[in-house]
């Protein structure tokens, strides 16, 4: 299993690219990033630099959309990156959720996504494609590649994840609901004549490594994670406005937590101490985050791997980044 850095693009940068070499030097294997351009510095700026200074760390947007930056800029960055760097990008995609809403502006289609994910493949790889009835080609492009992999939860973007993407984000790490919509991509990969195998599965959530499992470190872990519950709760509760709230095709397992949700604050996404939280119980940060000491980590990885998770990434938004980077080095990378 590889094991990913998620962190945010927070000034001053060159702080998250020295934690980047960190990650690196301590065997993981892919950087990540947010990218929310009003809330966050711009992300392939940063990119440039992260791979300007490691050897082998592949690095991408977990996630971008189809609507902040045109298909053929989004395209143009991949593949300039690549031709500096070589093939060492990954685009994670989304709908967009803090990018749009935070600029007043409604997430994408899922017809749109597929669409964008098609276009910005192709011109990245130096393949000709139609935008906006035009056709376009990078003619600079040479000997690029560039996976897709698209965050998914409800099952109308599931079933385009299997039928389309080169992997699959999953943004939490609870192995009942891995397993389902594992199963779900896969089953939607092989209706599509798709290798079901060939999808990359990549489970992203929050990591937070304790000296012992003693109530007092665990409880501080948690307050340090709950915000993702928040994070996650606005997708859910897209889902529950759509399926409404018991429904047969999206499991209780993810929509049962949200009922006592009352808005959210895009001012503090994804940081610790989220106001807009307090909803989200203990109960849900253990079985969606990562936390406890090092062979509790090791444990839940382990079974997420034997569901067929390729990749773990850790979100280290939260106040122990560097020593989380340093306990993942020596004691579960390598170790799984």
């Amino acid at each position: 299993m590889d094991i990913g850095l998620v962190l945010q693009t927070d000034p001053p940068a060159r702080l998250l690219v020295e934690r980047m070499r960190r990650a690196e030097a301590a065997g993981f294997s892919h950087g990540w990033t947010f990218d929310s351009c009003v809330l966050w510095q711009e992300p392939f700026v940063i990119y440039s630099q992260i791979l300007s200074q490691t050897q082998h760390l592949t690095v991408g947007p977990m996630v971008t959309n189809p609507s902040t930056r045109t298909w053929e800029v989004t395209a143009s960055l991949f593949a300039t990156l690549n031709e500096m760097f070589g093939n060492r990008t990954v685009c994670g995609i989304g709908r967009g959720d803090s990018a749009m809403r935070v600029a007043g502006r409604r997430p994408a289609t899922l017809a749109r996504l597929g669409e964008a994910m098609h276009v910005i493949k192709e011109l990245a790889e130096g393949r000709s494609a139609v935008l906006d009835g035009t056709e376009v080609h990078l003619p600079w492009v040479q000997d690029s590649r560039l996976p897709i992999w698209m965050g998914a939860y409800g099952p109308k973007a599931l079933a385009l994840t299997g039928r389309q993407a080169d992997g699959f984000i999953l943004q939490l790490a609870d192995p009942y609901l891995t397993e389902y919509m594992v199963k779900a991509v896969r089953r939607a990969a092989a209706e599509a004549g798709r290798d079901p195998a060939s999808v990359t599965v990549c489970v992203a959530a929050p990591a937070y490594v304790t000296a012992d499992d003693s109530p007092a470190a665990l409880a501080h872990a948690r307050e340090q994670c709950r915000w993702f519950g928040g994070m996650v709760g606005n997708h859910v509760a897209d889902l529950v406005r759509h399926y409404g709230e018991h429904s047969d095709l999206v499991p209780d397992a993810l929509t049962a937590y949200i009922k006592d949700r009352h808005g959210y604050d895009y001012a503090h996404h994804g940081r610790a101490g989220n106001p807009d939280t307090q909803f989200v119980p203990d109960e849900i940060v253990d079985r969606f985050c990562v936390i406890g000491p090092p062979a509790l980590h090791r444990e839940k990885l382990a079974h997420l791997r034997d569901l067929g998770v390729d990749q773990f990434a850790v979100y280290a938004m939260h106040d122990a980044i560097e020593s989380t980077i340093d306990a993942y080095g020596s004691e579960v990378i390598g170790r799984l």
